[in-house]
């Protein structure tokens, strides 16, 4: 059986997780109209994933003297920097191929986070997820000397922006001065473009690659093997952060004692729910529970029946895997009126405009109380 160390949690007591990367502004426009405004930043969507999954955490962000929103995660604010700001353009005349939902330029960036920024401690986990070149190689380094599990989002290591307005384009891995590090960190999460960025059979020799693919879920692969992880129906209203909130959850349900594919069952959820909203995502707070019901439900299945003495995550589907798949789809039932009441969607390809959507509340869909182990109803 394939295995990779991953520090677990002690007892009862919930891990220490260092989240870094700046906050953002972020602007939806659609054929050039405003459709949205609203806290961007991957690091503002997974500590939103960490909160709902009441997962401890410490943020190091960066915004200038104009960021407007608050936060649970007070920010290090420079007074002589605007906060970076990001515009994402939908519609027709935006889109460069048909893998392309949007096009994003950065229009304005704060200042870099230094290895100084960093606090002097460690971690049990730490990510890094930049999204507008705000890590630097040796601030990833220090992270992988003070954290005892790097998580690395790719588009913290491979964006660059055009001079003139901004286009986020993506570079070779190789290239991008962070490739001699890969070996230091454990897992590594990419979309299904952006991982045709790298070799993903030269990076999968030295850390897990995670590979999200939208509707279709997600890929894992590790040196010695690979596997598919089920989606979640959704409905996309916006895909803005979704691989954001998907690595909040994945690496929540790891913090949790969940094993490598019940914790992607995780982030999927996650996902699928973040896309159903504009902007960062409001949980349903009965729905919340009910997920964390079922995650230590799985996780207390997984102790009786998975040896792990070395202290190590198996990559291996355990039994009862689909059966949490189910449950954590159940939990999609539940009070889907009050988690969306007006949402302006933004067209998931060209030219599909649709005004508003309403979920129905016509009493037609069931609340399952049973346990992940119940039949679903």
């Amino acid at each position: 059986m394939v295995t990779t160390t991953i520090p677990q949690p002690q007892n009862t007591l919930i891990q220490s997780v260092l989240i870094v990367g700046n906050y953002c502004h972020d602007v939806l426009l659609h054929d050039g109209a405003v459709v949205a405004e609203t806290l961007g930043g991957a690091s503002s969507f997974i500590s939103n994933v960490f909160t709902a999954l009441s997962v401890s955490s410490h943020l190091t962000s960066k915004v200038g003297f104009d960021f407007k929103y608050p936060v649970n995660h007070d920010p290090i604010v420079i007074p002589t920097s605007k906060s970076t700001v990001f515009h994402a353009y939908f519609g027709q005349g935006h889109t460069d191929n048909a893998h392309q939902d949007r096009v994003l330029k950065r229009v304005e960036v704060c200042d870099p986070i230094n290895p100084s920024d960093l606090p002097d401690k460690r971690f049990d986990f730490g990510m890094a997820v930049g999204v507008g070149g705000e890590i630097l190689p040796e601030t990833l380094e220090k992270m992988v000397e003070t954290c005892d599990a790097v998580f690395v989002d790719i588009q913290a290591l491979i964006r660059s922006f055009d001079k003139n307005d901004g286009t986020v384009k993506l570079v070779g891995l190789k290239e991008s001065g962070f490739y001699h590090l890969l070996p230091r960190v454990k897992f590594l999460k990419a979309s299904s473009e952006e991982a045709l960025f790298m070799d993903l059979e030269k990076v999968r020799q030295w850390c897990c690659v995670v590979i999200t693919r939208g509707k279709d879920g997600c890929e894992v692969f590790w040196k010695d093997g690979e596997m598919k992880i089920e989606p979640f129906g959704a409905n996309q209203v916006d895909p803005t952060g979704a691989g954001d909130s998907f690595l909040g959850g994945f690496v929540g349900g790891l913090v949790h004692g969940l094993v490598v594919p019940d914790a992607a069952l995780v982030g999927n959820l996650f996902g699928s729910l973040t896309v159903g909203q504009i902007g960062l995502p409001k949980f349903d707070l009965r729905l919340l529970q009910r997920v964390k019901d079922e995650v230590q439900r799985r996780k207390l299945h997984n102790t009786c029946g998975f040896e792990s003495e070395d202290d190590s995550i198996s990559f291996m589907k355990p039994a009862g895997h689909d059966k949490f798949h189910a449950s954590l789809a159940s939990t999609k039932l539940v009070s889907t009126c009050s988690i969306q009441e007006c949402l302006q969607e933004v067209p998931r390809s060209p030219g599909s405009v649709q005004q508003a959507i309403r979920p129905p509340c016509n009493g037609q869909q069931k609340l399952l109380l049973g346990s992940v182990y119940d039949k679903p109803i």
